[in-house]
């Protein structure tokens, strides 16, 4: 018996995700993997390989998984517990183009989703919204398709040890967070000739120690502690299902994501001379003219790891990145996020690197202000920013950039705000020259916020 009830509310814009025993259990999971099969059918294909990450439900919501995917003749493929890079991954190794990971990413333990590849593209959107639509007027396939297990492990590391080579032996730091990326990732980085102090890489879906979401500097404190202790060169950290990556150097400084992404351009467009770089709207401004400096497009695009794959596709793009953290590298790999794999490249580089805490806190960076949230109720988040794309004056501004929310651009700075796709926020972010050009940038989104809702309750 059902102890959940099936909202349309988990059917999020990148994937589905919901509260156990609440809006997700087993008997949701099955359902889902009816749609998905049916899904897989219509796209003349057969077969769906499926992998969970370490949360203590994982084992029953992908065994009931596979049950619904296999009533609508799907054959599945378990590959059992991995990090989500390596589903992605065995959708280009298997007999499979599709596949579905079930998995919580970032969230609290009482969560859990699913991560879904069709024919080797991530869906999103109105394809995901007809998953729902399908479980409503239960339109599915029917058969009986087989189940066997296949361990992709071993084949993921060889593919990664083939590809990168590091210029000597490294002495490095973990930290997972108790996610799914510390059953491999230690493994991985001394198989590359690092010496590895592992920080949490004990997989439990308790999460007793942080949050596996490096995102946020507190859950990045015991790494830049073992740092600054250890003789590690380099620190390494890993969100819940190992798709994201963050770094921080010996003296503790966080290199964020878009900076990451800015070595990481400067590297790939020496194979790629002249190819499109792509990320996303939270991103630096310092990305443009650097990618132009080393012979690269700078690509701005829509947040949301699936939207950047896709676009990615459409433009042939070898390299894009996502302040979240989410790195796609098309160059020498396939184009989908991989922090483990990202973390390998990082590494390739930086033993190369006369000094690696120079070379990485001397990228290009200004005054910013973290991801910045402001509460709405449901849906409003969307209406409000339609009327700040409309309505807002910008004064002074050097540019507005709308493809998703509303980017001011400003000589000496900028400031974003736009509605989250996965809960009723508004999300801001502002990058400045200076403290002053930066309150004077909050000042102008804040006041375009108030105009339109007078009791939004700002974060500065």
């Amino acid at each position: 018996m059902s102890k959940a009830t099936l909202t349309p509310g988990i059917f999020k814009a990148y994937d589905i995700r919901g509260v156990l025993d609440n809006t997700l259990d087993a008997a949701i999971a099955e359902q889902i993997g009816r749609a998905f099969g049916t899904a897989v059918h219509a796209k003349g294909e057969h077969t769906v390989v499926i992998g969970r990450d370490g949360r203590l439900s994982g084992p029953e919501l992908s065994a009931a998984l596979a049950k619904g995917l296999q009533s609508t003749g799907i054959n599945v493929i378990d590959i059992g517990m991995v990090a989500t890079p390596m589903l992605y991954y065995a959708t280009h190794q298997l007999p499979a183009k599709s596949g579905i990971m079930v998995t919580g990413s970032h969230n609290p333990p009482d969560y859990n989703g699913f991560k879904m590849v069709l024919s080797q593209a991530a869906i999103y959107g109105e394809a995901i919204q007809s998953l729902y639509r399908c479980i409503l007027n239960q339109e599915f396939s029917h058969g009986q398709g087989e189940y066997t297990q296949h361990t992709i492990r071993d084949d993921y590391l060889e593919r990664i040890l083939s590809d990168v080579k590091l210029a000597r032996p490294m002495k490095i730091a973990i930290d997972c967070g108790n996610g799914v990326a510390g059953s491999i990732a230690g493994d991985l980085y001394r198989a590359l000739g690092c010496e590895v102090t592992e920080l949490y890489c004990e997989v439990d879906g308790n999460f007793p120690n942080h949050h596996p979401d490096p995102a946020h500097l507190e859950n990045l404190q015991d790494l830049i502690d073992v740092l600054a202790e250890g003789d590690a060169e380099i620190g390494l950290a890993f969100d819940g299902d190992g798709d994201r990556l963050g770094v921080v150097t010996k003296d503790g400084q966080v290199i964020f994501p878009d900076r990451q992404l800015m070595l990481f351009a400067q590297d790939v467009l020496t194979r790629h001379p002249g190819g499109a770089i792509l990320y996303d709207v939270k991103c630096t401004r310092h990305i443009a003219p650097w990618v132009s400096a080393a012979g690269g497009q700078p690509l701005m695009c829509q947040t949301g790891h699936s939207l950047v794959k896709a676009r990615m596709r459409e433009t042939g793009a070898p390299f894009g990145g996502e302040m979240s953290g989410h790195l796609f590298f098309k160059d020498r790999w396939y184009g989908f996020d991989d922090g483990l794999y990202a973390g390998a490249r990082l590494l390739e580089l930086a033993s190369r690197m006369q000094d690696i805490t120079q070379t990485l806190n001397a990228l290009p960076q200004s005054k910013s202000t973290p991801e910045l949230q402001v509460a709405l109720g449901e849906g409003e988040n969307h209406a409000l920013v339609a009327r700040m794309q409309s309505e807002a004056q910008w004064p002074g501004a050097s540019q507005v950039i709308t493809i998703d929310g509303v980017r001011v651009e400003y000589p000496d700075g900028f400031g974003l705000c736009r509605a989250s796709n996965t809960t009723p926020v508004l999300v801001l972010r502002f990058e400045a020259e200076n403290d002053a050009a930066l309150a004077r940038i909050q000042r102008a989104i804040g006041d375009a916020i108030t105009r339109i809702k007078p009791d939004a309750q700002l974060p500065f």
